[in-house]
């Protein structure tokens, strides 16, 4: 198993587990690229400290410089309260030592995993091609399995340990995890990753096309109405949730989208409509304008 990397400073997030000690065992046999081991503690597991220690040992033999934080979360926290602290973390110590990019140890089963767990939360195109890596963010082992991690760790004589919450099915990605993708047989596997895939690629053609449609409107905060009401359903989804994002509205879901699709197309002139604490959608006879919300 290799990763190429270029010359620079990289975080390296490494929880203890099997996929993030393999992904740390290639990347620090790469002389061009200095790491820092970066390592978070949700503060949800009683024997949680002893992952830190593993991870910890390990840098020191590598000559690695180490580096963690605990987040306290207690043992009800959910899983996208984990993650929010996690990358959060990883974020301020990128910036902290001014690094290329953060490196991730999610694999191809957890491409398949984000896949299907965003199918069943219905977030469409987007959801499914959710997991990639990005310039700040780098993901290089999406094309290796867990098996191939393990097999690698084996031969490498790497310890880990086993996260015991990993084993809960209570978490629906845990239920994914051992329930679901073990029913893939290698031809429906393959099908599935060629799909995802595709998709992305499709994703990022859409959204280019999007973005420039975009731009032939009055201003980046207006629309034209007439324009946006000729729109068939499907499209207008696509165009409303493109043009907040690009506004920096966050956490967008189709109840949202359908609202504010309803109340651009129906809405009477000077009526607006609430999208988050930020912005209002103001709807005019001519256009749609995002507009900041009367503090």
């Amino acid at each position: 198993m290799h990763v190429s990397l270029e010359p620079g400073v990289y975080v390296v997030a490494v929880s203890g587990g099997v996929d993030s000690m393999a992904l740390l065992d290639t990347l620090r046999r790469q002389p061009e690229a200095r790491l820092i081991v970066a390592h978070f503690d949700h503060g949800i597991r009683s024997d949680s400290e002893l992952d830190r220690q593993l991870v910890q040992t390990v840098a020191g033999q590598h000559g690695l410089p180490f580096i963690y934080d605990r987040g306290n979360l207690g043992t009800d926290a959910s899983e996208d309260a984990a993650r929010r602290a996690r990358y959060a973390f990883l974020h301020r110590v990128r910036e902290a030592a001014g690094a290329r990019a953060i490196i991730t140890a999610h694999h191809e089963d957890d491409l398949l995993e984000t896949a299907i767990l965003n199918i069943i939360r219905g977030t469409g195109r987007r959801g499914l091609t959710s997991l990639q890596s990005r310039p700040v963010l780098q993901r290089p082992l999406l094309n290796v399995s867990k098996r191939a991690l393990i097999a690698y760790a084996k031969d490498q004589g790497l310890i880990w340990r086993e996260d015991s919450t990993n084993q809960d099915l209570r978490y629906l990605r845990n239920y994914v995890r051992h329930r679901l993708v073990p029913r893939f047989s290698p031809a429906d596997r393959a099908a599935f990753l060629g799909y995802i895939r595709r998709a992305h690629a499709t994703h990022h053609h859409l959204e280019r096309q999007l973005v420039n449609h975009l731009h032939l409107h009055p201003a980046l905060d207006q629309l034209d109405r007439y324009w946006f009401t000729m729109l068939p359903h499907g499209v207008a989804r696509e165009v409303m949730a493109t043009w907040l994002r690009r506004h920096g509205v966050k956490d967008l879901n189709s109840r949202m989208l359908e609202r504010l699709i309803m109340a651009a197309k129906t809405y009477a002139a000077g009526q607006s409509a609430d999208i988050d604490k930020t912005y209002v959608l103001q709807i005019e006879k001519k256009i749609l304008a995002l507009r900041p919300r009367d503090r």
